[in-house]
């Protein structure tokens, strides 16, 4: 493994577009006054010069993910950020679902009052049958439960289905408040816009109410503690014009940002991490977080493979990157990191995570966010 790099840190903080001083790390301004005493400048000093930990749809490894009790533990469990996924409500309410359709997340099956809803729809060229959020009010949301989502994976998580709510993303920004100014620490929000593209088709656009929130939360600068994700290039590039909030291009592993499909650009995901897809990306976004196989492919037999160069050549274009997601279950690990043959099981998450971060990348996010920060810290303490 390679030494920490100070120099990859720069701008992956809650400052993405301030510069650092030699060997010093960044320094966010706080959504909430409480973060703004000198202990807390010097907690997210120390904080933010090490890789950050992203919990990934809260804690969703040991709760049912988007809930505020899944972010509420990734808090708790030590993350930098929280990510809640955004999707909208019948009335333009922004609300944390991993997906527009939530047959899979909620109890909207077990309510007979909203059985008529069900319908197929297509969203982003897949067809779907469900339940849609943009066919809900918030209060009829409010009046469902959340459920595990996989819960062959994550049986224990079976245990909290049917206590929380399904959250706004206010109140979730209510939440991260509240505990930066029970911890005195700058705690980073990650809201993802899912599905843009469809969203803007039925006349429930995900943008302006985003940054409208934001703003009203003091997160709509450049040093906000917050940073904007998608999958779709457009939408980032209107966001570009709306809040000065940093920017993250999400890339999937193979396959096409939808927008672009749409528009028939030809823009591939592959094509975005090359040298000119990523200098386009930073005219528009201050970070990119490619699918972690472009930075380390798996071999046949399972295991990493030898790690690309995309960290590197991301840098030298000013990108910091952030990889998803890493997963502690033995299914989701690469075959040397796994213990025993369950493969639900819970493995070694820091035999993956070091090699990522040795490769260069900057954050990565994580769905047990106690074991990616001990893999992290394990990995700067043995580095630096």
């Amino acid at each position: 493994m390679t030494t920490l790099n100070p120099t990859r840190m720069r701008a992956l903080a809650l400052a993405a577009a301030a510069a650092l001083a030699a060997g010093t790390a960044l320094v966010s301004n706080s959504a909430s006054a409480a973060a703004t005493t000198t202990t807390a400048v010097q907690a997210v000093q120390h904080q933010r010069s090490e890789p950050l930990v992203f919990g990934h749809r809260g804690a969703s490894g040991y709760r049912p993910e988007h809930t505020l009790a899944s972010y509420e533990l990734a808090i708790q469990q030590g993350a930098d950020f929280v990510e809640p996924d955004v999707v909208s409500t019948k009335d333009g309410v922004l609300v944390a679902r991993h997906e527009n359709e939530i047959s899979g997340t909620t109890d909207v099956a077990d309510h007979p009052e909203f059985a008529g809803r069900k319908t197929t729809k297509t969203i982003d060229g897949k067809a779907l049958t469900g339940w849609f959020t943009e066919d809900f009010t918030l209060a009829e949301l409010k009046t469902l439960r959340a459920k595990e989502r996989i819960p062959g994976d994550r049986p224990a998580n079976t245990a909290y289905d049917g206590l929380f709510e399904v959250p706004t993303l206010e109140e979730v920004l209510d939440l991260v408040e509240a505990e930066e100014a029970e911890t005195g620490r700058t705690i980073g929000v990650a809201p993802e816009t899912k599905h843009p593209t469809y969203f803007d088709s039925i006349g429930l656009s995900l943008e302006e109410p985003l940054a409208k929130i934001l703003k009203r939360h003091r997160l709509g600068g450049k040093h906000a503690a917050a940073v904007i994700q998608s999958f779709e290039v457009s939408n980032l590039e209107d966001l570009n014009r709306m809040v000065d909030t940093p920017l993250v291009q999400l890339i999937d592993f193979g396959g096409a940002p939808y927008d672009q499909v749409v528009a028939g650009t030809g823009v591939t995901n592959d094509y975005l991490v090359t040298d000119k897809g990523l200098r386009s990306i930073k005219r528009y976004a201050d970070q990119v977080a490619p699918y972690k196989y472009y930075f380390i492919p798996r071999d046949a037999d399972g295991t990493l493979g030898q790690p690309t160069d995309l960290a590197d050549r991301a840098e030298r274009v000013g990108l910091p990157t952030v990889i998803w997601t890493m997963r502690a279950e033995n299914k989701y690990l690469p075959t040397e990191c796994r213990k025993g043959t369950d493969p639900i099981a819970i493995g070694d998450l820091g035999c993956e995570v070091g090699p990522y971060l040795a490769a260069g990348v900057d954050a990565f996010f994580t769905d047990q966010p106690d074991l990616g920060v001990a893999a992290r810290d394990a990995w700067v303490a043995t580095n630096q």
